[in-house]
């Protein structure tokens, strides 16, 4: 603060001594001018971290001044002091690119404020965020010792992020660290939980929550009333702190209705949850229901290709009126562009649904391609890459157009994803799944501390490739990998984002809500 120097301009500089001595007592450098040019000539020989500028000087106005002032350097916070409370005013300071604007007269407390929020913000905003975070910190550390239920786990996820995003923003790397590592533990615990109570999930879905068959009968075919568009937009891959960074976006030109969690069912791939959304069946009855159209892990072809029959079967069998429903699947550009030219034709739709797979491409890119590895290089570049694609993404103009229309808009996902830091070794035979977070096979062999084995998969309703199959889960952060090409298994995978498996990551699915402004 000692070094924090301030240029103020105002023709009736005599009359703000008061104020200047107080601010210099306060440890401020204070230099003054009683017009405009001279503000603009000291600004270019000085550095100055804050300039208060008076809106009706002689000669150059305090916009004039703003205006060439942010030409010298436009990143010094400039407040403009004014005794006119006009709009047309105030919105001409806004268009100028004005930090802040008082109006006259000003009291020295809250010329101090001001200068505080520009200079001393980022420390103040660091102690604050630290020192309340360390008060969390304690109050989630017993909490992840208790017997917490599903609800409890989403709370829990939800403030881990919070805190993610929160620290992210701070240059305290220690209070990064010891958010990760809490996050660590809460997912070993997490995933405890998930060993105890997911298979009485299955079995009792009176008492469990809801899990990716039950999400269009719970959350989208309730808004199916007739009066007005449901769009229904399935980001691959989404995880729930990737949505936090596009929400803000979203919500300028929506309004948030409902935000909501869901659980994904195991594994956490595409081609088991996804089908299971559309479907609004588990897989087993899947296999049983479509013998032609599902296809199991060794089966040759595409996992998700008739995702259109299942929904159109899941409306059929539990809307049971007639519903007119699109299915758009984008992969790329433009596919994207395409739908975008088309979507008036779908405003006659109850319902139209969207998947766009851009986030699941850039997880499977990112282990494939040294250059997106390095442009994701953790979590927090991961999301930066997130919002970089949304915000230039024909997504973002298909919403932009939608939020013209009277429509509601869902926005979810099937699963997330987990970028996995400890191999753990398994052994099974040539039939067994590719997948590094799950596997099925027969006489799997692994370290049973870092799986969850469901030895029978039919109590999981999964199918049985063979009578003596089962399914293996990784757990927090761990990756499959096989004894004999360890090393380049390890070189290939480590750090990558995979899914498939158990973690807070993975399972908890946002889903929300969105209706017109």
């Amino acid at each position: 603060m000692q070094d924090t120097t301030i240029l103020w301009a105002d023709d009736e500089i005599d009359l703000l001594k008061p104020h200047i001595l107080f601010l210099k007592e306060k440890g401020y450098i204070i230099k003054t001018v009683t017009n405009g040019n001279d503000a603009v000539d000291l600004f270019k020989s000085e550095y100055f971290d804050l300039v208060f500028l008076d809106e009706n000087m002689p000669g150059l106005t305090g916009l004039e001044t703003l205006a060439q002032i942010k030409n010298i350097n436009a990143d010094v916070p400039i407040v403009l002091i004014t005794k006119n409370e006009e709009e047309y005013l105030m919105e001409d300071a806004i268009g100028s690119k004005i930090d802040d604007y008082l109006i006259k007269p000003v009291n020295p407390k809250q010329i101090l404020l001001t200068i505080k929020k520009f200079t001393e913000n980022k420390r103040l905003v660091t102690e604050k965020t630290t020192m309340a975070y360390q008060q969390d910190f304690r109050t989630l550390g017993m909490t992840l010792n208790d017997n917490l239920s599903y609800q409890e786990w989403v709370d829990v996820y939800k403030k881990l992020i919070y805190w993610e995003l929160e620290l992210e923003q701070l240059e305290d790397a220690g209070m990064h660290e010891i958010l990760t590592l809490q996050k660590a533990e809460a997912n070993v615990q997490f995933s405890k939980f998930i060993e105890k109570n997911y298979l009485d999930w299955i079995k009792n879905p009176d008492t469990a929550p809801i899990i990716s068959p039950q999400l269009f009968k719970k959350k989208v075919f309730p808004q199916l009333d007739g009066k007005m568009p449901v769009f229904f937009i399935l980001i691959d891959n989404l995880r729930y702190d990737q949505y936090r960074m596009i929400h803000p976006i979203i919500s300028e030109y929506f309004r948030l209705e409902e935000e909501d969690t869901y659980f994904s069912i195991l594994p956490t791939a595409t081609q088991y949850a996804r089908n299971a959304i559309f479907s609004g069946l588990m897989p087993l009855d899947m296999e049983k229901r479509y013998p032609d159209m599902w296809q199991n892990d060794e089966d040759e072809g595409g996992k998700n290709l008739h995702e259109a029959d299942f929904i159109a079967d899941q409306i059929k069998r539990v809307v049971r009126k007639d519903c007119k429903f699109s299915y758009t699947k984008i992969l790329n550009i433009d596919e994207g562009r395409a739908l975008n030219e088309s979507v008036s034709n779908l405003m006659k739709n109850d319902l139209n649904v969207v998947v766009y797979n851009f986030v699941d491409m850039l997880s499977h890119a990112r282990t494939d391609m040294q250059m997106i590895r390095e442009l994701a290089s953790d979590d927090a570049a991961y999301r930066s890459l997130t919002i970089s694609w949304f915000e230039h993404s024909p997504l973002y103009d298909l919403l932009k157009f939608l939020a013209q229309k009277q429509v509601k808009v869902i926005i979810t996902t099937d699963h997330g994803t987990i970028r996995v830091k400890n191999p753990s070794k398994i052994i099974g035979d040539r039939n067994t799944n590719t997948n590094l977070r799950y596997k099925q096979g027969k006489n799997l062999n692994y370290n049973p501390k870092e799986v969850f084995h469901i030895r029978n998969p039919h109590d999981a309703m999964l199918p049985k490739l063979h009578v003596s199959s089962s399914f293996v889960f990784a757990k927090v952060d761990n990756y499959f990998v096989y004894p004999n090409n360890y090393n380049h298994f390890v070189n290939f995978y480590n750090e990558t984002f995979q899914h498939g498996g158990i973690s807070l990551e993975e399972m908890i699915i946002p889903i929300a809500t969105y209706g017109p402004k």
